[in-house]
């Protein structure tokens, strides 16, 4: 462990309406502490000086609820891959560095005050993806669905999507399509959403156009910031479970 002290270029932006701009703030840290761990040494700091907290989400703080979305440096939730902002320790930056911190920059998640942004598009999403309807039967029966371990991995992979939103915010889009692709997949390969699948998926699309994101490119951006490691191979399948769905109509 060392100290050192970094430079916080941070976006303050006091409402919805009210126009932002960066401010930077020299904060005293070590390399164990996480990225979030600092901003509360500076928020202290701010409290101290009788000065306004910097406002940004956060709950887990242990990579699986997906609040901490802050774009760092120009990555969402920061350089380390695979990881989440409260994940993401001062070890990682230089003593004197200047970091640069901002909200999610995409229409569909307006900033609300400073670093926290509205997310609850995707919960509209979701909301209009439904539930799954099945039998469950017996609890002697669970052996009795049969499901190829490819299928079962492929959906667990695709389940662990946190909806944290860097997939948006990474895209020049500012598409959804990665998040919509995990949700819709991770029913598809399972017998479990087979009744609702294709509505499903032609609710969930209509609701991301509905809600203003953008479209897909196939750039990977999302794929390469995804915090979960997210496959971009979900985006094609849900191409294919909307085509199907359409024509089914």
């Amino acid at each position: 462990m060392a100290n050192i002290t970094v430079n916080l270029k941070v976006w303050r932006q006091a409402g919805p309406k009210e126009k932002g701009a960066f401010r930077t703030y020299t904060v005293e840290t070590d390399t164990d502490t996480s990225f979030l761990e600092t901003l509360d040494i500076l928020n202290e700091q701010l409290v101290a000086n009788h000065e306004e907290p910097i406002a940004f989400d956060h709950d887990c703080r242990e990579g699986i609820c997906g609040m901490c979305s802050l774009y760092i440096n120009g990555h969402p939730h920061g350089p380390a891959t695979g990881a989440t902002t409260c994940q993401l320790y001062m070890r990682r930056f230089s003593d004197g560095e200047t970091i640069t911190v901002e909200p999610w920059r995409s229409a569909a998640f307006p900033v609300i005050k400073d670093l926290m942004v509205d997310r609850n598009a995707f919960d509209k999403i979701q909301q209009a993806g439904g539930y799954v309807s099945f039998n469950c039967g017996g609890a002697q029966d669970a052996n009795n669905l049969p499901i190829s371990k490819i299928n079962a991995d492929l959906a667990m992979d695709a389940a662990t999507c946190i909806g944290c939103g860097a997939c948006v915010a990474a895209c020049k889009n500012g598409s959804a399509m990665l998040f919509v692709s995990a949700k819709v997949s991770q029913f598809a390969l399972l017998p479990q959403g087979q009744v609702e699948r294709k509505r499903r998926a032609r609710a969930m699309v209509k609701k991301m156009d509905e809600l203003g994101f953008g479209n897909c490119t196939n750039t990977g951006a999302c794929a390469a910031e995804c915090p979960k490691c997210i496959s971009i191979s979900n985006i094609a399948r849900l191409n294919r479970e909307f085509e199907k769905a359409k024509f089914s109509d």
